[in-house]
């Protein structure tokens, strides 16, 4: 994801401390962590991650559940579903993610790291340690083989957008990577050590993406032990793993065995754990928070009921407009739209008032644009958008207190029926008026769409947005699919409108040109769902990736924010600051929590058994 960085090699570039190589260093200068202006708070001798028991016992099966299907066990390419936790359980890189630090990454495959004097390469140096499952060591060669076949046309386009700045990788010994660089980037050097490596051997030489069921070899923690597509997979612990010691690996992944069954409704994946059937979950559903995870054994202390806090950056999960749909082209009917949608109604009625709303595509983080008090743009933004003022909406330079710059409210002084007065009149400027029980362009088309999506229980929230618009004389019907199907209409673009949610973390960078770049807008299996196709939208992202400091990239990430709210292509959804999650009590875990994480990656990081 975007981590922009400063790199350390021994001496710290720009001014950071100097520092000694770890244990699984080669020479005495060897870089062991990268970092975003500042220092690493694990020194070269760390031991282990706070948020781990370094000495957890290790044993166990756990089992847990997962919505919709599978029928891949390639996490990589673009057609199909692939089996949950695929990528996490087996597939290591050459750096990992420290969970209490916004944005620092240490070696795993990688034991030493050397950042180019013109930032423009960054070479790798591999733990002669390091192997796949099937006992081979993991070498330069590999790592280029997974690196240029993920950024082949056999691989999911993705990872060519995350990599595009990537001139080549270059094998410098058997045990030595270089990856050279199109264009500096604060966080390039950072980005290519995200690369998940596998052998040359997986699939024993078939066309990568003809590589479907074949066991994977790769150098992580688990191997898939047995699978049945679609109903369940089952991974084993290879007790030969290799960085199980390792400072960065110490204390993770303590059970033998996660297998993981698979439910077609979340109705029946509720009363499954509370029959017993699984062992851990993550609740996203206000309403089952509230209503079923109750009964005997929640009360006898057998099942343990608890939120857990978190500091994550929450993005934006929102109903997507797709504006290459002659229906949501105009910018003025996606805001009347939007203000059909009754967020405190919602959260009054439908979700116990569990959320708060969401206002940014980087909600709960510093990057979000600022409105207050007076909604303007602070002087280091208004620097980066003023050259584009008079292509952009008044409201990105004025004031916030109405609709589009902040989601519209329906709690006094405003009210649903004042935003819907403001809505018929939007449509009326934008060509739409109601006659014949309809509202109606002027070749009388009705003004008609679809609500794509693979859950059923988005039928309670999308029912009175819906009502809401029935009352414009437009009608939304929601389509509910299977996931298979679900995920190819998502990668082909061919829907009106859905539901998404755009992580982000304190560092944006390359992740933006797969969501919202021009480029990516006509590429399928891309994130932009919404369609941007925005040269204002593709400056901004371009500073964002080439900012010096956090001051700028702070100002750089508020000015694409304005810019995005202001094209009003979402209907902003809801977030809360926790993690709601039930599971037995048969488990321990470490006193300390990290600051950014997901729950259930945490639990199969870091929890264990009771002994």
């Amino acid at each position: 994801m975007g981590i922009g960085s400063v790199f350390l090699r021994g001496l710290v570039l720009r001014g950071l401390i100097l520092a000694w190589c770890s244990a699984y260093c080669v020479s005495a200068w060897a870089a062991y962590a990268m970092a975003l202006g500042g220092t690493p708070k694990y020194g070269p001798d760390f031991k282990s991650f706070d948020y781990v028991r370094a000495d957890a016992p290790r044993g166990g099966e756990v089992t847990l559940s997962s919505l919709g299907t599978f029928d891949k066990l390639n996490p990589f390419t673009l057609k199909g579903v692939p089996a949950i936790s695929i990528s996490r359980l087996l597939f290591d890189t050459l750096t990992v993610a420290s969970l209490d630090e916004p944005n620092t990454m240490y070696g795993l495959i990688a034991q030493d790291m050397e950042l180019a004097p013109d930032k423009l390469s960054i070479t790798f140096k591999l733990n002669p340690a390091a192997r796949f499952s099937n006992g081979d060591p993991v070498l330069a060669a590999d790592v280029k083989y997974s690196f240029d076949t993920l950024r082949s046309k056999a691989a999911s386009p993705l990872w060519r957008q995350y990599w595009q700045d990537v001139k080549q990788a270059v094998v410098v010994d058997p045990r030595t990577i270089r990856f050279e660089f199109v264009k500096r980037n604060r966080e390039l050097h950072m980005i290519v050590g995200s690369v998940p490596v596998f052998s040359r051997k997986w699939g024993e030489g078939k066309p990568f993406e003809q590589i479907i069921q074949d066991q994977p070899i790769a150098s992580g923690p688990y191997t898939v032990e047995k699978f049945s597509l679609g109903k369940s997979i089952t991974y084993r612990r290879n007790p030969e793993y290799w960085a199980r010691d390792l400072p960065s690996r110490r204390g993770h992944y303590n059970f033998d065995r996660v297998s993981y069954t698979y439910f077609l409704d979340e109705f029946a994946r509720i009363e499954a754990f509370k029959a017993g059937a699984f062992d851990f979950v993550h609740e996203n559903a206000a309403k089952n928070w509230a209503r079923g995870y109750y009964g005997k054994k929640f009360d006898s202390g057998e099942v343990i009921k608890t939120e857990l806090a978190n500091s994550n950056a929450q993005g934006m999960q929102a109903f997507v407009f797709n504006t290459r749909r002659p229906i949501f082209a105009d910018r003025r009917v996606r805001q009347a739209v939007a203000l059909a949608m009754d967020y405190e109604w919602m959260n009054r009625q439908l979700f116990f008032n569990q959320y708060k709303r969401s206002y940014s595509f980087f909600t709960n983080s510093e990057l979000a644009a600022q409105f207050s008090p007076d909604g303007k743009p602070s002087e280091e933004e208004l620097k980066l958008l003023e050259p584009w003022r008079s292509k952009l909406p008044a409201e990105v330079f004025g004031s916030a207190k109405e609709y589009p710059m902040s989601p519209p409210v329906t709690s006094p002084p405003y009210s649903l029926r004042e935003n819907l007065r403001k809505a018929r009149a939007l449509l009326a400027d934008a060509g739409w008026t109601y006659r014949d029980g309809a509202l109606r362009n002027a070749k009388g088309e009705p003004f008609e769409f679809e609500i794509l999506n693979d859950k059923r229980t988005w039928e309670r929230i999308i029912a009175p947005f819906s009502r809401n618009l029935e009352k414009l004389g437009i009608k939304a019907r929601l389509r509910t699919m299977d996931a298979s199907l679900y995920k190819k209409r998502e990668d082909d673009y061919d829907f009106d409108m859905t539901v998404n949610w755009w992580l982000s973390n304190q560092s944006p960078g390359n992740e933006l040109s797969f969501r919202f770049s021009s480029k990516s807008a006509d590429e399928k299996g891309a994130d932009n769902g919404m369609g941007v196709k925005d040269p204002i939208v593709d400056a901004l992202i371009d500073r964002i990736l080439t900012v010096d400091n956090r001051e700028e990239l702070v100002a750089a990430s508020r000015a694409l924010d304005r810019v995005l709210l202001a094209g009003i292509y979402v209907i902003p959804h809801w977030h809360n600051t926790v993690h709601r999650v039930a599971y037995k009590n048969i488990f321990e875990r470490p006193k300390q929590l990290p600051l950014y994480y997901q729950s259930e990656d945490w639990f199969l990081q870091s929890w264990w058994m009771k002994r």
